[in-house]
């Protein structure tokens, strides 16, 4: 069993498919055919699967896994997430303003006057766009916009992102927005 050192979540598996053990699979790649160019996946627990077919139905992959044989196994991985580790990424593969969530994860949210806001602690995707969920020491996590107008600034290397507080909803100024400006919306991978 292998332990990724930096997982990235690339699909999740779904209901059994026939009777030979193949199953549905929710693909996160860009091109959903693409989940079998990475190689070996990995389930959480270190599990690790290797695909021997899939094909494209609609908008999931029917895949069979080596070792997965029959209905029974194959239902026994329902549910079951799937990863492949940040490094079997090439970096080029990203737009200037795009990043993996695992990237995100961990990153210290600081405002331009040095105010610690908490330390990105996961990425969220509702369907309305990236939300970044923010935890600090003795404080309640808050989740904040996604978005260039409340994170002008990524910065990977220092480890930190550049939060614009009121615009970010950090700071209640006790009535709505009037304008109702969300902000231009980041490009998320969602991987």
């Amino acid at each position: 069993m292998t332990k990724l050192a930096h997982p990235i979540l690339v699909g999740v598996i779904g209901a059994a498919q026939g009777l030979r053990g193949e199953v549905r699979v929710k693909p996160f790649t860009e091109d959903p055919m693409g989940l079998g160019d990475y190689g070996a996946l990995f389930a959480a627990d270190g599990r690790r699967f290797e695909i021997l077919d899939h094909r494209l139905a609609r908008t999931v992959l029917v895949v069979r896994f080596r070792g997965i044989n029959d209905r029974t196994a194959a239902e026994a991985l329902k549910g079951l997430e799937l990863f492949i580790d940040r490094s079997s990424l090439p970096d080029e593969e990203l737009e200037e303003d795009e990043y993996f969530h695992a990237d995100l994860e961990g990153l210290e949210a600081w405002d331009a006057e040095g105010g610690f806001w908490g330390i990105v602690s996961g990425v969220l995707d509702f369907g309305g766009g990236d939300l970044l969920e923010l935890r600090g020491e003795g404080r309640k996590p808050v989740v904040i916009p996604f978005t260039l107008t409340a994170v002008p600034k990524v910065d990977l290397s220092a480890g930190r992102i550049l939060v614009d507080p009121l615009a970010a909803g950090l700071i209640d100024t006790g009535g709505a927005d009037e304008e109702g400006d969300e902000g231009e919306e980041r490009a998320g991978d969602g991987e």
